[in-house]
C-alpha cells in the first residue's frame, strides 16, 4: 500500500449530539465529520478544531492511497496490524476511496518504522520525518 503522511497536526474532537456540526475549512486536508444519536465526531486540522468542543491534538494522518476496491479483504487490517505489534495507538475513518490512520505525533516514526519493515511504501512529502 502507498502511505502519505499528512502536513498538519490534527484534532480528534467531540461535541454532543445536540450541537451543531461545524462546517468544513476551505483548503484543509482533512475535515470529518460523524454525527450519531451519542455525539458528534470531528477530525480536522488543529487549527480548527470547533469552538466549544473536547478536544484531543497532537494527532498525525496516514492516508492509504485508494481507490481501495470494496471487494478487498484486511486491507485496513494490513495498515493496523504492524502497528499494533509496534504498540502504536490509531485512530481509523475511512471514506469512500480512501482510509484514513491517525497517530500521535509522538509516535509518528515509529509508526512509519513498522509500516516500512512489512513492506508499505511510505510516500515522501516534507512530512514525513526521514
Amino acid at each position: 500500500m502507498h502511505i502519505a503522511v499528512l502536513e498538519p497536526e490534527i484534532a480528534i474532537c467531540h461535541l454532543p449530539p445536540d450541537a451543531e456540526p461545524p462546517r468544513p475549512v476551505p483548503g484543509t486536508v482533512i475535515h470529518s465529520v460523524t454525527v450519531t444519536p451519542e455525539e458528534i465526531s470531528v477530525v480536522c486540522e488543529a487549527a480548527h478544531a470547533p469552538a466549544g468542543a473536547r478536544v484531543e491534538r497532537g494527532w498525525r494522518a496516514l492516508r492509504i492511497k485508494g481507490p481501495i476496491d470494496f471487494s478487498l479483504v484486511g486491507v485496513l487490517n494490513s495498515i493496523l496490524d504492524p502497528l499494533v505489534k509496534a504498540q502504536v495507538p490509531v485512530f481509523a475513518i475511512s471514506t469512500f476511496e480512501t482510509d484514513y490512520v491517525l497517530v500521535r505525533g509522538a509516535d509518528l516514526r515509529a509508526a512509519l518504522t513498522a509500516l516500512r519493515i512489512t513492506e508499505h511504501t511510505i510516500e515522501p512529502t516534507p512530512a514525513s520525518p526521514d
